[in-house]
């Protein structure tokens, strides 16, 4: 029954010549025969050439399409997008018309035909095309743990020059870190700056002519910067950009508020977004359609972030209200009650399974996800905690109205806490590897600690020099990095220089003793040698001289009866036979004789080499001592010689690694330098 009435009253107002169209091709719905007058009897009272409530003009189609100050009015093909349609239909702030009822059904579906159907001006206007994304960029799957391939990284053709430069610093908005990459970025004023988190290098800039952002937020995957903000007032948007291209892929929402809180769902498929409107609203990446409203807060939205899994979002405000929801139902899933104050960040462990909040009330807590219940909670910052996120490890940073930066373990234990900003600090978050941590305060100041010991690194700037400024700083980097690289590379060269010989010198001392062992055995083999020859010897010498004495003895006895048989023969001079008896005695003892001597010279003989003996294996016990000697002293030479070469070797290792980095640093500036010449060069064209 309520469609059939829907639809007459829809034919009630159609004009006559609407009804009597060929029923085969349906007609076109224009602005001036079909919503003109709509226009005209509810709306154009106030918003006219004249008043232009709002700075909208609706009496014209022309001016209907320049929007107002909150933006464009009508996104042709997307009604649900089109704030026009949302205001009439009560379905953002404010209700048009004010203090009235809502326009009847009729009217409402006849300005959603028409804005679907292309916003047609007359009969002979065309469709105009609406504003969707560019691509479809939802995942098929949520990717945990790091994507495969190369972090995503900005092209080197990303503008260098800012989009606009301020007299001095202004609040640090938003400041967010790639989960994968050395990549960093901050809002400036209608722009956001790309910055390498090593080198603190800055990579681009991305326009964001919608205003300032209030809220920097990488996918999870890395390869997605989104960007919420927006003229506090007046307008409010979403901007997606694709890191590896920097190309402008999404935006969403026509808020007519700046966004202060926003973030993409892990499988990239919806945003969610929320700010002074006091309204969740989230929206598909795909068509860019409004998928849901959560109409639960009764203040401004400060926070919002989907869980790492993307079941749950949640969200804080400004009167202290924390809720979590399911993020692709938009139902209610816990509301947690504690802080006292506004909520002013909230952040999800990796898990999903424990939600931090920072407020106000000065407080952080953590929030378990099975009933809903508080877990931990610490004073973390005197007069109110700012902001706090999780790190991929479970540790947490946060910063807060007492100016400093702090990082905590996973249980709230202070790990450390950075020198104090000169102002509240706002923003701060860990680097890729968790090694540095980036944090913001009011003042505009943008330090960069390193984790391990506290100590400031360097800073980034939400307002860098232009571009001029840049190329000069950059010519005077090259002049210092090249000056330092050459200081590096005559250290490298000396070190290396003592490192080889150093080398030489241990290889000689190992030479020595190899040599030395070969000395050892060479001794040893000639004092066996020795020993051998004269115990031979001294064998010889016993030989000769126990044959000398068997001599002695024969000659001694032989002469003897010589001497007997020639007396006898002297007293019978007439015995021939005894004579020849002398004869031949004297003969036998007189050989015996000249065989003594001759054994006698024997021994002289062996006792000169015995002599010669003794002396050869003196000398070779002498060589035996020289080198067991110098085979002592060989290994504390070698040790000696060895830690020598081991420290050279160190030393020149390391001035050859802080050659390669100065190496490195020199071509970096250098591309810098060509970089942001180039960029001048086409700047002045």
């Amino acid at each position: 029954m309520k469609i059939k009435l829907r639809a007459l009253g829809l034919l009630l107002v159609l004009p006559l010549g609407l009804q009597a169209a060929d029923p085969a091709k349906p007609a076109k719905i224009t602005y001036d025969e079909h919503v003109l007058p709509i226009l005209r009897e509810h709306c154009i009272a106030c918003h006219n050439q004249d008043k232009k409530k709002g700075g909208l003009t609706l009496n014209t189609f022309t001016a209907l399409m320049e929007g107002g100050s909150s933006g464009a009015a009508v996104k042709p093909g997307d009604a649900s997008n089109s704030l026009l349609f949302r205001v009439m239909a009560h379905l953002q702030e404010p209700f048009m018309p004010p203090s009235k009822p809502k326009l009847p059904e009729a009217n409402l579906a006849m300005i959603q035909k028409w804005i679907e159907g292309g916003a047609l001006e007359n009969a002979g206007s065309k469709a105009v095309t609406g504003t969707k994304p560019k691509t479809d960029i939802g995942l098929t799957s949520i990717i945990r743990g790091k994507p495969e391939g190369p972090p995503p990284m900005p092209p080197t053709t990303l503008a260098l020059a800012p989009v606009v430069q301020v007299q001095r610093p202004t609040a640090v908005t938003a400041i967010a870190s790639s989960p994968w990459a050395p990549l960093v970025a901050v809002a400036g004023q209608k722009q956001v700056f790309l910055y390498h988190s090593d080198t603190l290098d800055l990579l681009g800039v991305l326009p964001f002519p919608e205003g300032v952002p209030h809220v920097l937020k990488f996918s999870r995957a890395g390869g997605l910067l989104l960007a919420g903000g927006g003229r506090g007032g007046k307008s409010g948007k979403v901007v997606v950009w694709k890191v590896t291209t920097g190309e402008r892929v999404i935006e969403i929402g026509d808020e007519t508020d700046a966004v202060l809180a926003a973030d993409i769902s892990p499988d990239q498929t919806q945003i969610a977004l929320g700010g002074p409107s006091k309204v969740v609203r989230i929206y598909s990446t795909k068509d860019g359609k409004l998928l849901q409203e959560i109409r639960k807060h009764t203040d401004w939205i400060y926070a919002l972030e989907f869980s790492p899994d993307g079941v749950l979002l949640a969200s804080g405000d400004r009167n202290g209200g924390l809720f979590v929801w399911e993020a692709f139902t938009a139902r209610e899933y816990f509301s947690l009650r504690g802080h006292t104050k506004a909520i002013t960040a909230v952040s999800w462990r990796n898990d999903s399974n424990v939600l931090a909040s920072a407020s106000e009330d000065t407080t952080i807590r953590l929030w378990e996800m099975e009933n809903g219940n508080p877990i931990k909670n610490w004073g973390a910052h005197g007069e109110g905690a700012e902001f706090v996120q999780f790190a991929r490890d479970n540790r947490l940073v946060s910063t807060g109205r007492d100016r400093l930066t702090k990082v905590w373990d996973s249980n709230g234990a202070q790990q450390r806490v950075f020198e104090a900003f000169p102002d509240v600090g706002l923003r701060a978050t860990f680097s890729h590897d968790g090694a540095r941590v980036i944090g913001g305060d009011w003042s505009g100041k943008i330090n960069v600690w390193a984790m391990a010991d506290g100590k400031l690194v360097g800073n980034l700037s939400a307002n860098p020099p232009s571009l001029a400024e840049q190329f000069e700083a950059a010519a005077k980097e090259l002049v210092a990095r090249v000056a330092a690289r050459d200081a590096v590379l005559a250290t490298a060269k000396a070190s290396r220089a003592a490192a080889d010989k150093a080398a030489a010198d241990l290889a000689a001392a190992q030479k020595m003793a190899a040599d030395s062992q070969a000395a050892i055995k060479a001794a040893a083999d000639a004092l066996v040698q020795a020993q051998a020859k004269l115990n031979q010897a001294n064998a010889t010498v016993q030989q000769a001289q126990a044959e000398v004495a068997a001599k002695e003895l024969l000659v001694k006895a032989l002469t003897e009866a010589a001497t007997k048989v020639k007396t006898e023969a002297d007293k019978k001079k007439d015995d021939k036979a005894l004579a020849g008896a002398a004869a031949r005695a004297a003969e036998i003892a007189n050989q015996a004789a000249a065989e003594l001597t001759a054994a006698q010279k024997n021994v002289t003989t062996a006792m000169a080499g015995q002599k010669l003996a003794t002396d050869q294996l003196a000398v070779a016990q002498k060589n035996d001592m020289t080198a067991r000697a110098n085979a002592v002293n060989a290994p504390k030479e070698i040790a000696a010689r060895t830690a020598t070469a081991r420290t050279t070797a160190d030393k020149a290792k390391a001035d050859q690694v802080a050659l390669d980095q100065a190496n490195a640093a020199v071509k970096a500036a250098a591309d810098k330098v060509d970089r942001t010449k180039a960029a001048l060069a086409n700047e002045r064209k």
